[in-house]
């Protein structure tokens, strides 16, 4: 049967889009969440957490089980998985429940996206084609980050914060049902020598959810205790035996040699650096603008919306710069736009206008954020071998994940940390709200801080048409 490519990429892009809406979706969701299943203020970041760490985890396996199952017959299987943990989510009796629910959400993520991709790489060979699709997928997965906090604000106020997740639900069976007659199957040749890796991604990803676990107790137990100090090793050492195993490995999850790149190591430290900044942004400023301001939760989302746009407009302007100035002078200017953003962000108080104390900061870290990842995507795979280019892509698109989750741990608990101590030192709760705020925005601004002194190492690239285009659909 003869299936129009655009049609394909319609199915694809949907789903991807789904993907990146939950991302961002819970964020307006979380103060009714938490009085609703009584989760405790440091717990509350695991419904975040749970999904981006399991999908950052399992991203590069999901990959490699794309090319050994057929990318078709993982996307389905992906999808299913998403659908079936939403609704789990949705009807969660409690705290331990969603939680569980929302990291098993985040491994359908994870085998659905980079099967999604494959299928859309192959559909369209290199040329206009490939890039306008490519372009059509960037902007829908951009678009799902942008309006996740409106529909999330629109559900919760309207409904109730259970459908940030139904809604999945019958998005989920349209797109499976729909999916055998748009996308076709393929199997790669040669897929049957290859084996999954599944030692290197049990040991990675308990190796990451020790250590930041070990972040989040630090808030109640403190950093020198014997659970956070056993925790934090024990994470670093099955790292490390990761590492050991994927250059041992005679089909790794992750081919060691990748790392000698400079260019693919540097933007992907600058691409965890970017995600643990506009994860804990996020996070924070949820919270602040419906307990401190009383934003409703569809109030909260649309004080959001100047941020997405700005990123849409930096997503176009850098991706211009970059083709006339290279890919450092614009990483470089997306990081300082960040630090001012959030810098911007720390003077806000209980009592500012919207206008002249959030909306400056929102905008402006919007477009440094983008700036930031565009030509770090680019750089990623500026001197990778073609064959390796999937690898080196997902790579630094775990690593952004598992940064966000990470910073996201360090700035909540530090957060948290100094609003206990505001508020034994006779402060009020309102007051101790927002110094928590600010400290937990000035740990963000240091993650961006970091990143200027990252795009200064970052090699010089200057990327062809096609190679941005690519870039762009994933940044």
């Amino acid at each position: 049967m003869r299936r129009s490519p655009w049609a394909t990429l319609v199915v694809l892009a949907l789903a991807q889009f789904i993907v990146v809406l939950d991302v961002t979706i819970v964020n307006v969701a979380l103060p009714n969440i938490q009085s609703d299943l009584d989760f405790s203020p440091d717990g509350l970041q695991w419904v975040i957490s749970a999904y981006t760490l399991l999908f950052g985890g399992f991203l590069l396996l999901g990959g490699r089980a794309a090319d050994l199952l057929g990318p078709r017959r993982l996307f389905v299987g992906g999808l299913l998985l998403f659908g079936v943990t939403s609704l789990v989510a949705g009807l969660a009796p409690n705290s331990e429940s969603l939680i569980v629910a929302r990291a098993v959400q985040g491994l359908g993520g994870a085998l659905l996206s980079p099967a999604a991709l494959a299928l859309l790489t192959i559909t369209f060979p290199p040329g206009r084609d490939r890039n306008i699709a490519m372009g059509v997928w960037g902007g829908l997965a951009g678009l799902g980050g942008t309006l996740g906090v409106v529909a999330g604000g629109l559900l919760v106020d309207a409904l109730d914060w259970r459908w940030v997740f139904l809604v999945n639900v019958p998005l989920v069976v349209a797109l499976v049902a729909i999916t055998p007659f748009f996308v076709r199957e393929i199997r790669h040749a040669g897929s049957g020598r290859r084996t999954f890796d599944l030692a290197g991604a049990v040991l990675s990803t308990a190796g990451l959810l020790a250590v930041v676990y070990g972040v989040v107790r630090a808030e109640h137990s403190g950093w020198d205790s014997a659970e956070v100090l056993g925790f934090l090793i024990g994470g670093a050492v099955l790292l490390t035996a990761f590492v050991l195993v994927e250059r041992r490995s005679a089909d790794p999850l992750v081919p060691m040699r990748l790392f000698r790149s400079r260019s693919l190591t540097t933007s992907g430290v600058a691409l965890g650096l970017n995600g643990a900044a506009f994860l804990s942004m996020f996070f924070l400023t949820a919270i602040y603008l419906q307990q401190v301001r009383g934003d409703s939760a569809l109030d909260a989302g649309l004080h959001f919306l100047p941020m997405g746009g700005a990123a849409i407009l930096a997503a176009v302007i850098a991706s211009q710069l970059v083709t006339r100035l290279g890919t450092r002078p614009v990483q470089l200017a997306g990081s300082v736009l960040s630090v001012a953003g959030l810098l911007v962000l720390t003077l806000v108080g209980t009592d500012d206008s919207y206008v002249t104390g959030l909306l400056p900061g929102l905008v402006l870290f919007g477009f440094g954020i983008i700036a930031v990842s565009v030509p770090a995507q680019i750089a990623a795979v500026s001197d990778v071998r073609d064959h390796e280019a999937g690898a080196a892509s997902g790579l630094v698109s775990a690593v952004y994940q598992v940064g966000g989750a990470l910073g996201l741990a360090v700035v909540t608990t530090l957060s948290l940390t100094h609003v206990t101590d505001q508020l034994t030192a006779g402060v009020g709760p309102q007051q101790a709200l927002v110094d928590g705020f600010h400290r937990g925005i000035l740990v963000a601004a240091s993650f961006a801080v970091v990143n200027i002194a990252v795009a200064l190492a970052t090699p010089q690239t200057t990327p062809d048409a096609e190679r941005l285009a690519e870039a762009a659909a994933t940044a």
